[in-house]
């Protein structure tokens, strides 16, 4: 009981000590909790696969706690060397009751994405990966029905045993693993991306990466309720994919208005050069170098606007079909707002070129506050880095989201 209660505290350090003195706490089970690896197995956060997002590990090492992110790294190491001490101290039971006491953990690891317990354990006892709940969901069930990609991708680390767990059929619906791939899942996994449509997107990317490891009769199989996979897809996605089209023509059609702005201030700022033009029809600031500076970042501005209005104006026209929400609306919504930030950003750069050409030389008292103001609408757009690179990860995630995590072999 303490030795669990030292793991719940991830205090994994002591606990390693514990089982070098004492190996038959490695085995001790209690009632209502388990075995000390399963209690290892519910605490994510001790581990990489459970760690916070880049952008968190990024400000904490650069910024806020930059001994605590070693404390972290300190504290996944002991979690992992105790994962390997307590799987030896099993193995040394028979297999009935090594099969037992792995059971739970694994379960455990798969349906909170908990992958390095998983590739422990099977690399011990290769058995384990067969092991399955109440309802026959196995390890690579689970992390399809939870949306857990890291245990998923375990399938590519494995030989030709992956075309024979994923003919798994659970009780009492008879789904197949693409059946479980069709259901929606729990709102905190969906949650997990911005926006309806790119949640669409990502469950249409988890769909068709389940169909590659399945068998041809697999893919038209009819379960219990008489529906076959991509019959349970739509029926369960159906309103989803509703509110992803709402989300995408708000999102376009706000862009659009941005868009069409910025346009038309380029547009007018090209016609109307600053300083006027001088007798042969040229600007009168023709050879100063600020003057080039404004010509080029008003026509990135303008010609990147006017891109990001064609780019949002084939969103609103879109047929919003499935291959659509899969590659053709997000890889359109990532260029509109991609070009839209270029225009937002070259259109700043020349009106602080314009501002410079009129006051420069003998006016700084009012080029500097002019320019410390400009600062503003760049720090706002740094700000929004984050957002727009969950929209861009999103586009970009259908082959990076899956496949092999390394080279070892799983079984």
């Amino acid at each position: 009981m303490i030795f669990n209660i030292l793991i719940s505290m991830s205090l994994s350090g002591i606990g390693l000590y514990l089982v070098e003195r004492y190996p038959e706490m490695a085995t001790a089970e209690v009632h209502g909790v388990g075995s000390p690896l399963a209690v290892l197995a519910r605490k994510t956060n001790a581990f990489p696969s459970g760690a916070v997002s880049h952008w968190q590990l990024l400000y904490d090492h650069h910024v806020k706690y930059p001994i605590k992110l070693q404390q972290r790294a300190q504290m996944q190491h002991d979690a992992l060397e105790l994962v390997k001490s307590l799987c030896m101290e099993i193995l040394e039971l028979d297999d009935a009751k090594a099969f037992s006491l792995f059971q739970q953990p694994l379960l455990i690891a798969a349906n909170l994405g908990t992958h390095e317990i998983i590739e422990e354990i099977v690399d011990v006892f290769p058995p384990a990966i067969w092991a399955s709940d109440e309802e026959n969901h196995n390890v690579f069930q689970l992390a399809v029905l939870h949306r857990r990609e890291n245990v998923f991708n375990l399938i590519h680390q494995m030989s030709d045993y992956k075309h024979l767990i994923t003919r798994y059929i659970d009780h009492p619906h008879d789904n197949n693993i693409l059946h479980l791939a069709g259901k929606l899942p729990s709102s905190d996994r969906l949650n997990l991306v911005s926006g309806a449509a790119l949640q669409v997107q990502r469950e249409l990317q988890w769909f068709k990466e389940v169909k590659k490891f399945v068998q041809p009769g697999q893919k038209e199989a009819i379960n219990k309720d008489g529906k076959t996979p991509w019959m349970v897809f739509k029926e369960a996605h159906e309103q989803l994919m509703k509110d992803g089209e709402a989300w995408m023509k708000t999102t376009a059609q706000s862009c659009t208005v941005a868009a069409t702005l910025i346009a038309t201030v380029a547009f007018n700022a090209g016609l109307k050069v600053p300083g006027g033009d001088s007798k042969d029809g040229l600007s009168q600031f023709f050879n100063d170098t600020s003057f080039g500076v404004f010509a080029v970042a008003d026509a990135i501005s303008l010609f990147s606007s006017v891109t990001s209005i064609l780019m949002f104006l084939s969103i609103l026209t879109s047929r919003y079909s499935e291959d659509d929400f899969r590659v053709a609306l997000p890889r359109g919504l990532v260029v509109g707002m991609s070009m839209l930030f270029i225009s937002i950003i070259s259109m700043m750069i020349a009106f602080s070129s314009a501002i410079y050409l009129v006051f420069g030389y003998l006016r700084a008292r009012i080029v500097i506050p002019v320019g410390s103001i400009l600062v503003l609408p760049v720090t706002l757009y740094v700000l929004l880095i984050p957002l727009y690179q969950i929209i861009t990860r999103s586009k970009l995630i259908g082959p990076g989201l899956f496949g092999k995590q390394s080279t070892r072999i799983l079984h």
